[in-house]
């Protein structure tokens, strides 16, 4: 028996690179699958139907199942329809896999408004949309029939981290960490969990990481040396880890996880730290003699350039 054998689950962005991956493992765990992609380019542009229809066509030929759906999860009445398409073809829904992105990286002095809104659109409002209804969906049947077991599995991004030409992206990325904490708290008193992850894996969005910078290597590059070693960049590598999420053994909610390179990390997002207090209004003088010290003797008082969180 499979981790999620008989469970219902929505992949958006399935058509390929991770969350193809991700839609194949699940249905390899025994997930009914319902494989959303609206065959969009990494910047958004376009349509393809052809994604999504050759994802479900090899899921059945390995003898599992799903249904393809095409349609725009940015778009708040397709996101309805789309989550109306699985309780209608399977009689429930127990997971969304919210993994739909677009990419449109650029320097924040040559960003324009079309950049900024097109992927705040789609990786923001492509996560809020579909959950939107799920969490309508399950209130509703936990104020029915009881509440038991769902769960949402959000992505967010290594950008969270703060990238140069990764403004618009990392806004939309950092937006869907909080947004799972939110939701989590939300959804709770219905049975549902709500975790993300922090993949990272060669894809044709990752190569069109800072385009604009023409000294950075292309993942592509990155394959293994040997037949046999372990690919590290392979887009299937946090597979595992949403099917987890995703399982009704898992006990987690509100969490974000790194997933990739082989490591599962815990990320640790805003929290409070070093303080200091006054019972009355500070002074710019105090603060200039206060702050820096919070950040301790040898910690740098500007942000340093972020290496990998996967190194």
């Amino acid at each position: 028996m499979g981790a999620l054998d008989g469970r219902v689950v929505i992949v958006t962005g399935a058509g390929r690179g991770i969350g193809r991956a991700h839609a194949m493992f699940l249905a390899a765990e025994g997930a009914r699958l319902v494989v959303n992609d609206l065959g969009a380019a990494v910047t958004g542009d376009g349509t393809d139907s052809s994604p999504a229809d050759e994802v479900v066509a090899e899921i059945r030929d390995a003898g599992g199942t799903a249904v393809a759906n095409h349609a725009d999860v940015s778009d708040w009445e397709s996101a309805r329809a789309l989550v109306e398409l699985a309780v209608r073809t399977y009689g429930d829904l127990d997971v969304v896999v919210n993994n739909a992105g677009i990419i449109r990286d650029r320097p924040i002095w040559d960003l324009t408004e079309g950049e900024l809104d097109s992927v705040l659109r789609v990786n923001l409002k492509g996560h809020v949309a579909p959950t939107r209804w799920a969490a309508r969906y399950w209130k509703d049947r936990a104020e029915r029939d009881g509440a038991r077991d769902a769960a949402l599995v959000h992505t967010s991004s290594p950008s969270v981290m703060g990238y140069a030409g990764q403004s618009n992206y990392g806004a939309a990325k950092g937006g869907i960490a909080t947004f799972t904490l939110v939701v989590a708290e939300e959804l709770a008193p219905f049975g549902v969990r709500s975790n993300a992850i922090v993949p990272a894996a060669r894809t044709r969005m990752a190569d069109a990481f800072r385009a604009w910078d023409p000294e950075r290597p292309t993942p592509r590059t990155l394959l293994p040396t040997e037949p046999t070693a372990f690919d590290e960049w392979s887009p299937g590598n946090s597979s595992p880890l949403v099917a987890y999420l995703a399982s009704e053994q898992c006990p987690l909610s509100g969490q974000v996880l790194l997933a990739g390179r082989g490591m599962v990390a815990r990320m640790d997002g805003w929290h409070r730290g070093q303080f200091v207090r006054r019972d009355r209004d500070w002074t710019v003088d105090e603060l200039a003699s206060e702050v820096p010290a919070l950040f301790g003797d040898a910690a740098p008082l500007v942000r340093p350039i972020q290496g990998s969180p996967f190194d």
